[in-house]
């Protein structure tokens, strides 16, 4: 058997392995909760080999093969294909993941040629909605919808539900408005972590008066170049700000179109932002003001805390990867971070997030299989345990997180009282969503008067 990743720049091929003990002489049957079963002798007299415990439920489908499709790439798709190792071997399912930095143009091509895979990884809920919407995408079995029942929460199994029809398990989680910061300086100045955003602009205030050194000094660097994507870090400002200025009622009126940008919510949100981005004397420093943030990288702008050029940089918890080698984030490190503020210290956590969803092309068992293993617990444990991804699966040990800073995500992730809501912008339609909101961000960076923004957006509404 072969596990083999097939990225949008080179093949990259596992060692075959032979299996010898974990996969069953016998055939399939469903069982009553739509997981799959051996039956029939299996190698050792009809007990599960040894190490395969986890994965009996999914039952034995020798000479199967089942595509994993999605948009994930490079060193993390190395880590889903071995995160997926053992449920090979035990039962006996050749998986193969295919990853394209084109998914969201390629499923609707290869779904119309007939060609879809058995199981994608759609990384928003939008982008679920309109593949689902081709009518190719079957709903999840009852093993599936199980796991998501017991290990997530109403939230994320609607982020999966297409009308009443539930499609998709969520698969990985990440969580937004984390500001980065530098704890040394932070113990040098004397500065206090904010518990409010009032603290947060008067943080922002003392800093710029005194903090840093010449004039490349700003309190705030700010990036939102991201290729065909720049404005989306903009984008995640104003949905953390709306959700927590507005709560979740206005945020999901927001999102559903039943709130213009233009509405008093919305644009207090712009406003409070721009009170930070547009400010010549609070962001870029060595960049070179609020005009560079357009231009800027947003994997490059936190850097700048490095060479003590700003000090706050708001970025979600994927960001860690972006510091360089031999960075210590750690609450006493070198780098760490703190979650935006809400309005009042006693509020409950209000974050902002992504992930992705696992869909499913056809009824075939051993497709069956491999969705209801993703959305398992035990799968969960065994990928964040290699490191580099969170989940919000509440079956999850936080400690099997690879960082401080995942370990702290996935607490916020499963705390009782954390108010999640998912990135507006992915759930919105995409022509506002991923396209007026994006551009029109940068827009307002860049000087266009900010009534002009919010009532181009609103036009771009279907």
């Amino acid at each position: 058997m072969r596990r083999r990743i097939i990225g949008p720049i080179a093949v990259i091929a596992a060692a075959g392995l032979v299996l010898t003990g974990c996969a069953s002489d016998g055939d399939e049957e469903p069982a009553d909760d739509g997981t799959m079963t051996a039956t029939g002798d299996t190698d050792n007299g009809g007990d599960v080999a040894a190490g395969c415990e986890d994965y009996a439920d999914y039952g034995t489908h020798e000479g199967s093969e089942v595509e994993l499709y999605g948009t994930i790439s490079g060193v993390e798709a190395d880590q889903l294909v071995e995160s997926i190792t053992t449920f090979e071997d035990c039962t006996g399912i050749d998986v193969t993941y295919n990853g394209s930095d084109e998914f969201e143009t390629e499923i609707n091509i290869r779904v119309e040629g007939g060609n879809a895979p058995d199981l994608a990884i759609v990384p928003q809920p939008g982008l679920l909605q309109r593949v689902v919407g081709t009518g190719a995408v079957v709903a999840a079995p009852e093993a599936v919808e199980a796991n998501v029942d017991e290990f997530w929460s109403e939230d994320w199994k609607n982020y999966g539900t297409v009308g009443t029809t539930f499609y998709a398990a969520p698969l990985m989680a990440s969580v937004k408005g984390w500001v980065w910061y530098s704890p040394s300086e932070f113990e040098e100045k004397g500065y206090e972590v904010p518990t409010t955003w009032d603290e947060l602009m008067t943080l922002t205030e003392t800093m710029a008066e005194t903090g840093g050194e010449g004039d490349n000094y700003k309190p705030w660097c700010i990036g939102f170049e991201s290729g065909t994507a720049t404005g989306w870090p903009g984008t995640d400002w104003i949905e953390d700000l709306v959700l927590r200025q507005h709560g979740p009622e206005a945020y999901d009126a927001w999102v559903a179109g039943d709130l213009d940008f233009t509405s008093p919510e919305i644009t207090e949100s712009f406003e409070a932002f721009g009170d930070i981005a547009l400010n010549e004397d609070y962001v870029n420093g060595g960049l070179g003001g609020p005009s560079s943030i357009v231009d800027t990288a947003f994997q490059e702008a936190g850097l700048e805390i490095l060479e003590n050029s700003c000090s706050l940089h708001h970025q979600a918890s994927f960001y860690e990867a972006q510091w360089p080698e031999g960075t210590n984030v750690a609450e006493d490190g070198d780098i760490w971070a703190f979650l935006t503020p809400n309005i009042n210290a006693d509020d409950p956590d209000a974050v902002t997030g992504g992930g992705e969803f696992v869909a499913a092309f056809n009824e075939e068992e051993a497709t069956q299989a491999l969705q209801a293993f993703l959305s398992s617990d035990t799968w969960a444990n065994e990928r964040v345990s290699i490191g580099g991804v969170i989940s919000a699966n509440t079956g999850l040990d936080p400690a099997n997180a690879s960082s401080p800073i995942g370990q702290a995500s996935i607490e916020i992730l499963q705390g009782e009282d954390t108010i999640f809501r998912f990135d507006a912008s992915d759930l919105m339609p995409a022509e506002v969503g991923s396209s007026a909101f994006w551009t029109s961000i940068n827009d307002y960076v860049s000087g266009t008067p900010l009534d002009t923004v919010l009532s181009d957006i609103d036009s771009a509404w279907p």
